[in-house]
């Protein structure tokens, strides 16, 4: 629990100093906005701050922080770590420049920011790298909660139908109308439990492994035989959005056409990612509590926790809950397991029609041209989503690549990020080691996973340090040729 408490307290330090340090390289403003300057009463609307904090947490966390911080707390108490380094140096980061420099380019999505910065070669392969992300999302947050309805009634498919007809309804409609009004509500439930959790902890202080005596994988020492994954870098793919996520990159221009006024940036972007960094470092200690506590691990003290460390992550949120937080646990995990994923999956699809809709210049004001974009989105998603009902690994296949897609396309942003700050002759430090290290992450990935090359480690690592040589010296010819 001490390293859970300095966690905690490095991210809250990292928010007010680091924070504060991003926020003078970048040097908001009193311009007008978008928000203002391109009001249209349906994305472009000024919203109060504290409605785009809590819109712009739901829509970046989900449940990202807290399966993705359950299955990472596997690894041991090196979790920790990157929630801790990840989300102060590059996941806020990421998340605030991405938000700013939309606004300082009118509301722009991210495809159009990285053609900006990377060459419009670039801009078209993230557009439809972008958006393919995005069907994705909405596919892989459709079927995990329909699963979980059906449980409570009725059939797995009227659910994802159900499911679908709210999605195009939030997609079609201003974003003050729905997005604006139940979001907050289902962000403060995500709050409410994560703070009731952290209670919790604090009141009875378990003891799970700390950072200074378990610095190894216990995963691969728990169960040698079945878990394979190696530290790096299989870590930083499973713990995403509570550290980096280039979803994030997608999702911050939403927000960065309701903001007022510059300087909210830092509260709205960065702030939002330290919080949800704060529920990763929650939802790990109760894994490391579920899966490894002493004098026995919880799932031994918990009824129905029957597959022991294999146990689910959306298992654990109900077993945890229902466990310590009683009925009002139930009710909580179900908003936090079925409403989060669902209204990530909702703007990611909103997401995606803006996106389409700024390359092939379309106003968004009349219902038949936002249908042109929505109807063949929704189109693709829903045979993505049959696949992966037909096939028996579907979910995990499509949740695999999506989990590589996604680290992926923050690297892009980090990079683009990069190049705007060094034309703009500010520290692009604080872009540049991050990018570096997740081009790293995503290369040697890609090389060792079953799921891509499947190259033996002995290959795949010297070629994952090649390619971060070479981004290095591109990087470097590119630089002195700017100078």
């Amino acid at each position: 629990m001490i390293s859970f408490l300095l966690s905690l307290v490095a991210l809250v330090v990292g928010y007010l100093f680091y924070g504060r340090f991003v926020e003078r390289v970048f040097g908001p403003d009193d311009r007008v906005t978008p928000a203002v300057a391109k009001a249209d009463g349906l994305d472009y609307i000024v919203l109060p701050s504290w409605k785009i904090f809590m819109i712009q947490f739901l829509n970046i966390a989900g449940t990202g922080p807290i399966f993705g911080a359950i299955m990472g707390a596997k690894f041991g108490p090196v979790a920790y770590l990157w929630i801790v380094f990840g989300c102060i140096f590059a996941g806020a980061m990421h998340d605030y420049f991405s938000g700013m420099l939309s606004m300082r380019h009118d509301g722009a999505g991210l495809p159009e920011m990285i053609g900006q910065y990377l060459g419009n070669a670039t801009k078209s392969v993230m557009l439809v790298f972008t958006v393919l992300l995005l069907i994705m999302v909405g596919t892989v947050f459709v079927y995990s909660p329909a699963v979980i309805l059906h449980e409570l009634g009725g059939e797995t498919m009227m659910w994802v139908a159900i499911i679908f007809c709210y999605y195009i309804i939030a997609t079609m409609l201003p974003i003050d109308k729905i997005i604006g009004k139940i979001y907050p509500l289902f962000a403060f439930s995500l709050l409410f439990m994560a703070g009731a959790l952290m209670v919790w902890l604090f009141l009875h202080w378990p003891t799970v492994p700390e950072i200074w005596t378990n610095f190894y994988n216990m995963g691969a020492a728990t169960e040698p035989e079945t878990w394979k994954d190696n530290i790096f870098p299989a870590l930083f793919i499973t713990i995403a959005c509570g550290a980096i996520s280039g979803f994030h990159g997608t999702q911050s221009p939403l927000m960065s056409r309701c903001v007022g006024n510059e300087k909210m940036g830092r509260p709205v972007f960065y702030g939002a990612m330290i919080t949800e960094g704060v529920v990763a470092l929650i939802w790990a200690t109760v894994a490391a509590w579920f899966f490894y506590g002493e004098p026995a691990p919880g799932y031994t003290l918990i009824e129905n926790a029957t597959a022991g460390f294999h146990t689910s992550a959306p298992a654990v949120v109900n077993l945890v809950c229902n466990d310590w937080l009683g009925i009002v646990g139930a009710v909580l995990a179900m908003l936090g397991v079925v409403a989060a994923p669902i209204t990530s999956g909702d703007t990611a699809f909103r997401s995606g029609r803006l996106i389409v809709a700024e390359w092939l210049k379309l106003d968004q004001r009349p219902i038949p041209k936002r249908l042109l974009i929505c109807v063949p989105m929704f189109a693709a998603s829903i045979a993505m989503l049959v696949w992966q009902i037909e096939n028996p690994d579907g979910f995990n296949t499509i949740w695999q690549y999506f989990g590589w897609s996604n680290q992926t396309l923050s690297v892009f942003t980090l990079w683009a990020v990069t190049v705007y700050l060094v034309r703009q002759k500010k520290c692009f430090w604080i872009s540049l080691i991050p990018a570096l290290f997740m081009t790293t992450v995503c290369t040697t990935y890609l090389f060792i996973s079953k799921q891509a090359f499947g190259l033996p480690a002995e290959v795949a690592y010297p070629m994952g340090i090649a390619c971060l040589v070479i981004a290095c010296i591109w990087f470097g010819l590119w630089y002195k040729k700017q100078n």
